[in-house]
């Protein structure tokens, strides 16, 4: 039975726009993280990592020196450990919905957050999140777990995928 909706597609598709607005409709006690840019004067200057309950800290940036990079990002696994991988195990123990936005590169970096995302997979609850599109050794494995379904993100599908989801959800 499939437990974990995991939503993938090209960056700016919605994704994260569909989780928020699934949220929203919900009646689902739900906890996680999702993502969103930091931007300067209109420049994307970097991710930062925002919490359900309201917890917010610097995932990557342009000004993060770090030995772990993705593009012009120097990504911060210490937020990851210390605000991410906490709102996931607390969603596990309390929440209907384990929010996960998202298994991405930046993302990956953090052996703790994977074991995170283990836990979630294995609790059996409701696991609503954004998976990267790319091929990723780690990424794909969880693709391929029985109880996840990757949901297909495009501009076009928006509105039918958050229909989708909140089916799934049983809501």
């Amino acid at each position: 039975m499939k437990t974990a909706y995991l939503l993938s597609g090209e960056p700016g598709s919605g994704k994260t726009t569909i989780i928020k607005k699934v949220l929203n409709k919900a009646n689902k006690s739900a906890g996680g993280f999702y993502t969103e840019e930091v931007r300067n004067q209109g420049v994307r200057q970097g991710f930062q990592i925002v919490t359900l309950d309201g917890k917010n800290a610097v995932l990557a940036h342009v000004s993060v020196r770090s030995q772990h990079r993705v593009s012009k990002y120097g990504v911060d696994t210490d937020s990851m450990d210390r605000v991410a991988v906490p709102a996931l195990k607390q969603a596990i123990q309390s929440k209907d919905v384990v929010v996960i936005d998202e298994i991405g590169k930046m993302e990956l970096f953090s052996p703790s957050f994977k074991d995170a995302v283990i836990e979630a997979l294995d609790s059996k609850k409701k696991v609503l999140g954004t998976i990267m599109l790319a091929s990723h050794p780690w990424a794909d494995k969880i693709k391929e777990r029985p109880e996840v379904e990757v949901i297909k993100v495009t501009r076009f599908n928006r509105e039918e995928v958050i229909k989708q989801v909140l089916d799934r959800l049983g809501t």
